[in-house]
C-alpha cells in the first residue's frame, strides 16, 4: 500500500495498492521534489471516469511503468472532485500546451508546481499518434536533465500568462439586458438541432443550465418566447426516450457520444440528475408534459435509491462507467438476453419497443434501450411489467457500477433544490424529508462554526480536512437552502444561506468586486483560478450571483444585489458569442430581467407541507395558508422568490438542529399583516408590493 491508503476519496483509494509511490496533494509533494531534485508527475482524474481506469490498467498497475515513475518523479494523484481548485489551474494549463483537455490529466511540473507538459490519457504502447507513455516518461526526464533552464523558463512564462489571463476574462464588463437576453436565445436557435434535439453535434452533453435558460426567457417574455419553450421540449423528450436517459431505472448518464442520443458514457453523476430532475420538474409545471413528470419522479427514484447515503443522510457522489472492467456492461441488452427474462413474445416486443436491433446500437452486438414512443395504451400494464422484469433481472443478475460514496457539498447543494421543489410540487413527502436530511447534514458535517468555513467534501459522515469549500460549494448549498426555505417556511435554513453568502462578499471576490473560485487565504496556487463560465455544473461565479440575488430579494440588501450584479458582468460578454458556457448566468440574468419578483405570504399554517404539500388535510387558515402557498411555488415566473411565515408546528421528522439562532425571518417578511385574520399574500418588486390578496385566483394573476 502506497500513501493513498489513508485517502477519504474512492478515487484514490483506488490507487493506493498500485506499485506506483502515489502521494496525496500537499506541501509535502513539493518538499519531496525539490529534496530529490526531480519534477512533479501529476495525474488527476476521479471515480466515474472510463479512461482513468483505463491508464490505472495499463500503466499504474504495471510494474516497470511504476519503477521508472518513481524513480524519476514525484508521483501525485488528485481526485478533481476533492480539489477542483487544483483541477482547474492544471486543466487551463494542459489546454493551454495541448489546445484540449480532459481526464485523466497527466502534467508534468517543476519542483515549485509551474508545469512545462501536459497531456491527457497515454496508452501502454504508441498509437494514434500518442507517445507510450513510457516513452514520455523517459523525453520528459531527459529534457529536465539536458534543457533544464529552458523547462523551467518555459514554466515561468505559461504561469505568468495564466494567471493574466484568468484576470482579464473574468473581469469583462456587462450585466446582460433585455437585448443581450434575446440576443443570447437567437444564438442558441442557430446552433440548436431541430432534428434531434440539443445543441451542436456530438458528443452531446445534457444542457440543463441553458434549458433552465430557455425556460426563464419563455415564462419572461410569454409569446414572444415560445421558440425557446420548443427548444426545451425538444430537446427534453430526445434525451428522456434516448439511451442517455436509464429506460428501466431512470437517471441520466453524463453524456452522448453521439448527436442522437443513442448511446451513452454511461457514469452517472449527482449533479447532472439533479439539474436534469429540476429542469424537466420546471417543464412540467409550464406545460403539464407527462413524460417531464415521470422523468421527475424516476430520477428522484434513482437518486434515492442508487446515491442515497444511509447514516448521516446526503448523496454519493457517482456511479462508474464500468462494470467488470467494461464500460455500459450493466446497461446494454441483446435479443437473446431479453428472451432469457422475458420469454420469446415479450422479448420480441420489448425489443421493438427499447430499440434493441440484430446488430447492436452499442457495442459486440449489445444495444442501449431507448424508448423512441411510449407503447399504446391498452398496453401500459404490459409495458410496467416488461420494465419490472428487465429491471428486477438486471439488479440480481449483473454487477452493479462501483458508487464513489463521498459527499461533496456543492452537488448536494444542487440536490436540495432539485427535491425540496420536487417534493413540494409533487407531494411527494419523502422527497422534501430527503431534501431537509441533506441541508442539515451539510450543515453538520461540512460546516464548521469555530472557522465560519465549509468543507467540500466528505466520507462516511466525516468532513476531508484537506479538501476547502470552493466559490461553488457555498453557492450551491446557499442556492439549496434558500429554495428549501420556500418550500418548508423553516428560518433555519435562510440563516445558514446568508451565513455561506457572507463567506463569500468576504473571502471570494476582491476590491473590484471580481469572483474568484478560491477564498483569499486558501492555499496558494501557480494563480488563482477565477472562472466565470458555466460548465457541467453552474460555475462558482454565476452560481454565487443566483444565491445572492435570491438573498438580496429577501432581505432587501444592497450589497447583496450589487454583488450578484458585478458576478454577471462576463455573462453579458458571453451572451451573444458563447450563450452555451454562460447557461446559469443567463437564467440569473433572466430573473433580474424580471425583478425578481417577491412574494411573502403570512398567516398561521400548521406545517403539514413539512412532510411534502398534502392535498389533504388541513382546515380553516392553514389550508388557506397550503393554497395560496402551492399557487407562489407553481408560478413560472423567473428566479421567483417566496417568504412564508415559519409553521406553528414543526414537522415530526425535523432533523436535528444546531446551536444557531433559527428565528431570524427574511425582512420580506416585515410589516405584512394578515386580512382580517387569513393568510394573505403580497407578490412585490424591490420591496415595492401590490394590495396583499387571500384569494388563489388572484394570486395566479399576479405571478402571471
Amino acid at each position: 500500500m502506497n500513501r493513498l491508503a489513508n485517502a477519504t476519496s474512492p478515487y484514490l483509494l483506488q490507487h493506493a495498492d498500485n506499485p506506483v509511490d502515489w502521494w496525496p496533494w500537499g506541501e509535502e509533494v513539493f518538499e519531496e521534489a525539490r529534496r530529490r531534485d526531480v519534477p512533479i508527475l501529476l495525474s488527476i482524474g476521479y471515480a466515474a471516469c472510463h479512461w482513468c481506469h483505463v491508464m490505472a490498467h495499463e500503466s499504474f498497475e504495471d510494474e516497470a511503468i511504476a519503477a521508472l515513475m518513481n524513480e524519476k518523479y514525484v508521483c501525485v494523484k488528485v481526485d478533481r472532485e476533492e480539489r477542483p481548485d487544483v483541477d482547474a489551474v492544471y486543466m487551463a494549463a494542459t489546454q493551454a500546451m495541448t489546445g484540449g483537455g480532459g481526464w485523466p490529466m497527466t502534467v508534468f511540473a517543476t519542483p515549485d508546481g509551474k508545469p512545462f507538459q501536459a497531456g491527457t490519457y497515454y496508452p501502454p504502447a504508441p498509437r494514434h499518434g500518442l507517445p507510450s507513455f513510457q516513452q514520455l516518461l523517459i523525453a520528459v526526464g531527459r529534457a529536465w536533465g539536458d534543457i533544464r533552464e529552458d523547462v523551467l523558463r518555459a514554466g515561468d512564462g505559461l504561469v505568468a500568462e495564466l494567471a493574466h489571463n484568468a484576470r482579464v476574462v473574468a473581469g469583462a464588463e456587462g450585466v446582460p439586458d433585455a437585448g443581450a437576453l434575446v440576443a443570447a436565445v437567437g444564438v442558441l436557435g442557430r446552433e440548436f438541432d431541430g432534428e434531434r434535439g440539443g445543441f451542436g453535434g456530438a458528443p452531446k452533453f445534457p444542457p440543463s443550465m441553458t434549458l433552465e435558460q430557455l425556460l426563464r426567457h419563455h415564462a419572461r417574455m410569454g409569446a414572444a418566447g415560445a421558440g425557446a419553450l420548443d427548444m426545451v421540449r425538444q430537446t427534453c423528450e430526445a434525451m428522456a426516450r434516448g439511451g442517455m436517459y436509464d429506460q428501466l431505472g431512470g437517471g441520466f448518464a453524463r453524456y452522448s457520444v453521439d448527436a442522437a442520443w443513442v448511446v451513452p458514457h454511461f457514469e452517472k453523476m449527482l449533479y447532472d440528475n439533479a439539474l436534469l430532475l429540476r429542469v424537466y420538474l420546471h417543464l412540467w409545471r409550464a406545460t403539464g408534459d407527462a413524460l417531464a413528470l415521470r422523468v421527475v419522479n424516476e430520477t428522484a427514484d434513482w437518486m434515492l435509491r442508487e446515491l442515497w447515503l444511509d447514516g448521516d443522510g446526503g448523496f454519493a457522489s457517482s456511479l462508474d462507467a464500468d462494470t467488470d472492467g467494461v464500460e455500459g456492461k450493466f446497461y446494454a441488452w441483446d435479443a437473446e438476453q431479453l428472451e432469457a427474462v422475458l420469454g420469446a413474445q415479450d422479448a420480441a416486443w420489448a425489443a421493438a419497443l427499447f430499440a434493441v436491433t440484430p446488430e447492436g446500437t452499442f457495442e459486440h452486438g449489445l444495444s442501449v434501450l431507448q424508448l423512441l414512443q411510449d407503447p399504446d395504451e391498452a398496453d401500459a400494464e404490459r409495458f410496467q411489467s416488461v420494465r419490472s422484469r428487465l429491471f428486477e433481472a438486471r439488479r440480481e443478475q449483473r454487477t452493479a457500477p462501483g458508487r464513489d460514496d463521498k459527499a461533496v457539498a456543492a452537488w448536494n447543494g444542487l440536490a436540495v433544490a432539485a427535491l425540496a421543489e420536487a417534493g413540494a410540487l409533487t407531494g411527494r413527502s419523502e422527497l422534501v424529508a430527503a431534501a431537509r436530511q441533506t441541508a442539515a447534514m451539510l450543515e453538520r458535517v461540512h460546516w464548521d462554526d469555530k472557522t465560519a468555513r465549509l468543507t467540500r467534501t466528505s466520507r462516511d459522515g466525516v468532513a476531508g480536512a484537506q479538501n476547502p469549500g470552493v466559490l461553488e460549494d457555498y453557492a450551491d448549498v446557499a442556492e439549496g437552502l434558500l429554495a428549501l426555505y420556500a418550500v418548508t417556511g423553516e428560518p433555519r435554513w435562510f440563516g445558514f444561506a446568508g451565513r455561506l453568502l457572507d463567506v463569500v462578499l468576504d473571502e471570494f471576490r476582491d476590491e473590484s468586486g471580481l469572483f474568484y473560485d478560491t477564498a483569499g487565504d486558501a492555499e496558494a496556487l501557480i494563480f488563482r483560478p477565477a472562472d466565470p463560465t458555466d460548465n457541467a455544473t453552474p460555475g462558482g461565479t454565476s452560481a454565487a450571483a443566483g444565491a445572492l440575488l435570491t438573498y438580496a430579494a429577501l432581505t432587501g440588501s444592497g450589497r447583496h444585489r450589487e454583488a450578484a450584479e458585478q458576478a454577471l458582468q462576463f455573462t453579458g460578454a458571453l451572451a451573444e458569442k458563447a450563450p452555451r458556457f454562460a447557461g446559469w448566468g443567463l437564467a440569473v440574468a433572466e430573473a433580474l430581467a424580471d425583478g425578481p419578483r417577491e412574494v411573502a405570504i403570512v398567516g398561521e399554517w400548521d406545517g403539514v407541507e413539512l412532510d411534502g404539500v398534502e392535498r389533504d388535510g388541513g382546515e380553516g387558515s392553514s389550508q388557506a395558508f397550503r393554497e395560496l402557498h402551492l399557487t407562489a411555488l407553481r408560478s413560472t415566473a423567473p428566479g421567483l422568490v417566496i417568504a412564508v411565515t415559519p409553521p406553528s408546528a414543526a414537522a415530526k421528522d425535523a432533523p436535528a438542529s444546531s446551536d444557531h439562532d433559527h428565528t431570524t425571518l427574511p425582512e420580506l417578511l416585515s410589516d405584512r399583516p394578515t386580512i382580517n385574520g387569513e393568510p394573505a399574500a403580497y407578490v412585490c418588486r424591490g420591496f415595492v408590493c401590490q394590495a396583499p390578496t387571500t384569494e388563489v385566483t388572484s394570486l395566479a394573476t399576479e405571478l402571471g
